[in-house]
């Protein structure tokens, strides 16, 4: 019986993976807007996929971030920026990307500008601060995804949004945990610190000083040390989702998202809670 199981298991995996094989072609006439490739994924992924022969449409916060993914690509790359914050600069850039792509329409979108900061528990902040993140990590990516959409509709492309698993159970509280839920549905240590200094003396008394301790433990290079820091695993499902003839309609990249994270959110709350607040959550590491 339980090889029967087995067989069934690694039978599904191999024809899915047989499935997921073909890539589409034509790459060089296919244009893919991504957001948010001053660093990180974004400007990974920009990389990736000119390399790989497509029409990228790399939008940038920055001027910096611009000159120097420049440096690194091809002439086919476009720069351009772009706040999803702001409509008119989201509205600005779906203007030019509709005059580049003409009766092509665009193939993909990918939604990946975001923020962490601020990354706190919820006494910590203000409304202001989830408005912040929220602006940026969801209402950013609706409008994002609007402007372009008549555009992919054309092309009969995707639209690939960038999520978390901190959408799916909440590790660390704040807005980001808010913000990622809500693009379910449609961390930095200074900030913990810059958050402490500003928080009254009785909440700081509430918390006490190891508390602040163990999240600045916690918290490095924007990634929390439980989770896995190989950016490229994200990246080649993002680069999946854009080139796959049958991309999936979600992906969880990492072992640590797969055997820790997921199955914890699915847990009762009374034992994630105590598995979070017993900083088990290291042990997820070991799993990689």
């Amino acid at each position: 019986m339980y090889l029967f199981l087995l067989g069934l298991v690694v039978f599904y995996y191999l024809y899915r993976w047989v499935r997921e094989l073909p890539r589409v072609p034509d790459k060089g006439s296919k244009y893919v807007y991504i957001t948010g490739c001053d660093s990180g994924f974004g400007n990974l992924l920009a990389r990736h996929l000119d390399k790989q022969g497509f029409r990228v449409i790399a939008s940038c916060f920055t001027e910096k971030g611009e000159e120097d993914l420049k440096k690194s690509c091809s002439s086919n790359l476009i720069t351009t920026h772009l706040d999803v914050r702001s409509k008119d600069s989201v509205a600005k850039v779906a203007a030019m990307i509709k005059d580049k792509v003409g009766e092509c329409g665009l193939w993909a979108v990918v939604n990946n500008a975001g923020v962490s900061i601020p990354t706190a528990p919820c006494d910590w902040l203000t409304i202001d601060d989830y408005k912040l993140m929220l602006d940026v990590n969801l209402n950013g990516v609706i409008a994002v995804t609007l402007s372009v959409l008549p555009l992919i509709k054309k092309a009969r492309g995707r639209v690939v949004n960038v999520a978390s698993v901190f959408g799916r159970i909440s590790a660390t509280g704040g807005p980001y945990t808010v913000s990622k839920h809500g693009v379910e549905a449609f961390n930095d240590s200074l900030s913990v610190k810059m958050l402490w200094d500003r928080l009254p003396q009785e909440d700081k008394d509430d918390y006490g000083a190891e508390y602040v301790q163990k999240a600045l433990a916690m918290i490095s290079d924007k990634v929390p040390k439980a989770c896995d820091g190989d950016l490229m695993k994200v990246v080649s499902c993002m680069e999946h989702a854009v080139s796959a003839v049958r991309p999936r309609t979600r992906y969880s990249p990492g072992w640590d998202a797969k055997l820790f994270w997921l199955p914890l959110s699915y847990m009762p709350t009374c034992v994630s809670d105590y598995i979070i607040k017993k900083q088990a959550i290291p042990i997820a590491k070991q799993i990689q």
